[in-house]
């Protein structure tokens, strides 16, 4: 009885595993879609309005606040392209994630000290730290780097191809044969032969 409700409980859980892999591809479709072109558009933003994000950077306190403005703009802009497009995803995140950080180190300060500092009645409390706008974008860049972008990506479209391809060449394949020497000697005869001949001799 212990034995059946066992294989039984593993089978209901191998299924639910086996279905819910199904969506994994989805998830990862729809958080690079969304992000993806979030990042795009607040990079178009910038490079658009150049003077005024230098402006704002040098408010910041924020060195070289024009030539910071256009790698911040170029890096949202095209690197939030191709994520949403799902290419070198796990590349691209790189760079993403980076500019997150800043953006947590110098417009969202106030949200990052709550991770090591205490509250003024001796708590802690980081939830300001998830509640920044830079959170979603930094965890969706996390979640893609870790698990890259899902099969419906061109990503995984190269990657089922080269699986394609290194499949047909495995199939199309064909092994060497292995040659044959339990009935035949080093000279080629037959192992009889070979017997007689030698034991005529003395």
């Amino acid at each position: 009885m212990m034995t059946t409700l066992v294989q039984t409980a593993k089978k209901w859980y191998q299924t639910e595993i086996r279905y819910v892999s199904y969506a994994q591809p989805a998830l990862l479709f729809l958080l690079r879609l969304y992000f993806g072109y979030g990042f795009f558009k607040a990079g178009l933003g910038k490079l658009e309005n150049i003077e005024n994000t230098a402006e704002y950077f040098t408010g910041l306190d924020i060195p070289l606040p024009t030539l910071n403005a256009y790698l911040a703009g170029a890096t949202e802009c095209f690197g939030g392209l191709l994520l949403l497009l799902g290419a070198a995803s796990r590349v691209v995140t790189i760079p993403l994630i980076f500019t997150m950080l800043v953006a947590y180190a110098t417009e969202h300060l106030d949200e990052l000290r709550p991770l090591w500092t205490l509250r003024d009645d001796g708590s802690y409390n980081a939830a300001t730290f998830f509640k920044a706008a830079p959170f979603p974008y930094l965890l969706t860049a996390m979640i893609v780097l870790l698990f890259g972008p899902g099969a419906f990506s061109i990503d995984g479209l190269l990657k089922w191809l080269l699986d394609r391809r290194g499949s047909l060449v495995a199939a199309n394949a064909v092994p060497d044969r292995p040659r044959s020497t339990g009935l035949t000697g080093a000279g080629g005869g037959h192992p009889i032969h070979s017997a007689a001949g030698s034991g005529g001799q003395t």
